[in-house]
């Protein structure tokens, strides 16, 4: 079997791993001129890190990722509304990992190259269509840096793991039209700080309509710690207005940002501070699309977030895409025909991420703040008084539950033990 991977992103190059170690060929095209690290800091959830460890990539993640070992969440004047250990902290056999986006997706990358060859990740192509028949797929890719003739590649299955504006989902819903916006707007930045505290531990502060996220994505050096921070503010009414330009890499002013980092209180954390050092700081639309009613026609099939695009709470958007590289990989081995492997793989991975999609539009684990602030929007002395320890792990951990990540302890399965 073979199988042509479009896009080189964090899930479709973890797809080609995870196909190569069943012994399935697998090619990735990738319209960009190289697969660079690109993008500012994302967390990683331990069931996700669970299968990279099963590739044997723990050891590289060590050296670029922070083992994140408490989530704080505030409301907007530093009060403490819940607190939790996260990944080997929390119970699960593998940890969280708070890490520059770009630098994961090289380990990963770096991983494909090692195990199926530098000729398995092809750049400067992009999907342009495809053709099936009773015996396979035929898919065309414009030469998207040169201008050249392109090239025609013919395999059994197609994957597209393209991202939100994704060509083969645009192919079987031509009219769903724009990414749906939500009004919020996301201004991201990464520099070199003072860590906080233990310098593994990450805070989420705000209420209702503003968030502000903060995490080291790297290990301390000479007393600094490169920080990565989000403010997310709801700016506009997403249902009234069409969303901005979706682009990781569209710069922001810094002043447009202080403002609205000036609201937020991180205890002992200059928060003004960061931002106004920050050289680089970019912007972005909080986008997702709603959940298909299914991902697969006939040898062609969706992932990662061609499949499932969702707001980014909760650390779920790349997690969900190793997940759905891990049960591709597993159902095409275990069919007897790749179509039925497709179907096995969309049976199993779409109800779980739709569910997700909706639980993330409801402000995910991140609820509890906006909870809190509901009910004490002036703050509080005591949080017991506005909300009981029970509905407070009720919320986040629900969402952990429903996501896949819960511990034992939050009711969850477990997590599988990584071999890697």
């Amino acid at each position: 079997m073979k199988v042509i991977v479009v896009g080189a992103g964090i899930g479709g190059l973890t797809a080609a791993l995870m196909l190569h170690r069943r012994g399935i060929g697998a090619e990735v095209y990738e319209q960009s001129p190289e697969v660079r690290e690109v993008g500012v800091g994302i967390n990683t959830l331990p069931h996700a890190i669970a299968e990279l460890a099963d590739l044997g990539l723990l050891p590289a993640l060590d050296l670029v990722g922070v083992r994140t070992r408490e989530l704080y969440y505030y409301n907007r004047y530093g009060q403490e509304v819940w607190s939790e250990p996260r990944g080997t902290d929390a119970g699960h056999p593998v940890p969280q990992f708070s890490i520059h986006r770009g630098r994961l997706q090289k380990v990963i990358h770096d991983a494909v190259v090692s195990h199926l060859g530098q000729d398995a990740v092809k750049t400067g192509l992009s999907l342009a269509g495809f053709l099936q028949d009773e015996g396979g797929v035929t898919a065309h890719f414009t030469d998207s840096v040169r201008g050249g003739a392109g090239t025609t590649v013919r395999g059994d299955v197609l994957i597209c793991a393209d991202g939100i504006h994704s060509v083969g989902r645009r192919f079987f819903y031509p009219g769903e039209g724009a990414p749906h916006w939500n009004g919020v707007m996301m201004w991201r930045g990464a520099t070199d700080w003072t860590p906080w505290r233990d310098g593994r531990t990450m805070a989420i502060g705000g209420g209702m309509g503003a968030k502000f996220v903060l995490y080291p994505i790297a290990h301390p050096e000479n007393g600094r710690q490169l920080m990565n921070w989000v403010v997310n503010i709801k700016t506009a009414d997403g249902e009234a207005l069409p969303p901005p330009k979706e682009s990781w890499s569209r710069p922001a002013q810094r002043a447009t940002v202080i403002p609205y980092a000036r609201r937020f209180r991180i205890p002992d954390f200059d928060v003004t501070g960061l931002v106004e050092a920050t050289r680089q700081i970019f912007e972005y639309p909080m986008c997702d699309r709603d959940p298909l009613p299914r991902w697969t026609h006939g040898r062609v099939s969706l992932l990662g977030d061609a499949a499932h695009p969702m707001y980014p709470v909760g650390s779920n958007g790349a997690s969900q895409a190793i997940l759905d590289a891990r049960a591709l990989a597993d159902c095409l081995a275990a069919a007897e025909h790749p179509m039925q492997g497709l179907a096995m793989y969309e049976a199993e991975r779409l109800p779980k991420t739709a569910e997700v999609v909706r639980l993330n539009r409801k402000g995910g684990p991140e609820r509890v703040i906006d909870e809190a602030e509901k009910r004490a929007p002036a703050g509080f002395d005591d949080i017991e008084t506005v909300m009981s320890a029970a509905e407070r792990a009720a919320i986040v951990g629900g969402y952990a539950g429903k996501a896949g990540f819960a511990t034992d302890a939050q009711g969850g399965a477990g997590l599988r033990v990584a071999k890697g």
